[in-house]
């Protein structure tokens, strides 16, 4: 794969091996606008249905789905009077400071 790539200096082409990961930013390219007689161009012309099998394609599930289990419920919070309860709370019952 070739990429070109904006540095300081200019432009940098880059060549890579595949499989490659390629970052890009928002001005990669502008959109193109369709021009009204364009869009009603495309609403006349028909749309082909292809089914996967047309293509080629395997569609058959792979995965098997054993069961499904809902996580438990969580426990209530516990409701402190003051900062030093819940200082005292942290640091002998939950350990953390």
């Amino acid at each position: 794969m070739k990429v070109t790539r904006e540095v300081d200096g200019g432009l940098e082409i880059v060549e890579l091996k595949l499989p490659a990961v390629l970052t890009v930013d928002l001005r990669l390219n502008e959109p193109r606008y369709a021009s009204l007689p364009n869009i009603m161009k495309a609403k006349k012309k028909p749309i082909e249905a292809l089914s996967p099998e047309d293509l080629g394609v395997d569609v058959t599930p792979r995965l098997e789905t054993l069961r499904v289990v809902e996580p438990p419920p969580r426990q209530a919070g516990v409701m402190v009077g003051s900062v030093a309860e819940l200082v005292d709370k942290l640091r002998n019952e939950a350990k953390v400071i």
